[in-house]
């Protein structure tokens, strides 16, 4: 599980020591919790988020444990690193929107006619309980052939989820080149 330390002033100036020190500033927050001002170490949180395996994980942060997305973060124009980062947390029994993401699995074979892959939603917008949320799409691309795509309704969806998407949207194709 990630720790993190809460943050006593929310100000610009505790802001910059904190990054000075190696930490991410973070807020988490959801409907009917109060938000919470955290910060975690930097390399941990970027590690821990690389690796895990679900969608939502634990933090823990003032003694209390939160299960949360990554809902949006923010990162240095220059250098590229973390510079802050909004958890929300998911609550099992209240209905929400998420992004959740899209992989993609095998070699098409209009790969061999000189077709290329394209990916044009990494990330599907649904709605859901909190328990019913899935980790991702996988989507098996071996069978497309150049001109063929797999779009919104070609998905299939966990039960109590609700894609917010277009039904004729393209998540991924294979386009002559």
């Amino acid at each position: 599980m990630l720790e993190g330390i809460i943050r006593e002033s929310i100000g610009k100036k505790a802001s910059k020591e904190l990054k000075r020190d190696g930490y991410l500033i973070a807020n988490i927050y959801a409907r009917d919790v109060k938000n919470v001002y955290a910060a975690f170490k930097l390399n941990e949180f970027v590690k821990y988020v690389r690796d895990k395996e679900n969608l939502a994980f634990d933090v823990s942060v003032g003694g209390k444990t939160y299960n949360v997305i990554v809902e949006d973060y923010q990162k240095d124009p220059v250098t590229n690193f973390l510079t802050h980062v909004d958890l929300r947390v998911v609550l099992p029994d209240v209905k929400s929107k998420y992004k959740v993401p899209v992989n993609v699995v095998g070699v098409p074979v209009g790969l061999k006619n000189k077709g290329i892959l394209v990916q044009s939603k990494r990330r599907l917008k649904v709605e859901c309980l909190g328990k019913d949320l899935p980790n991702s799409f996988t989507l098996d691309v071996t069978q497309l052939d150049t001109g063929d795509s797999i779009i919104i309704r070609d998905i299939e969806v966990p039960a109590g989820v609700k894609i917010l998407e277009g039904d004729n949207v393209a998540v991924v194709g294979v386009l002559s080149a």
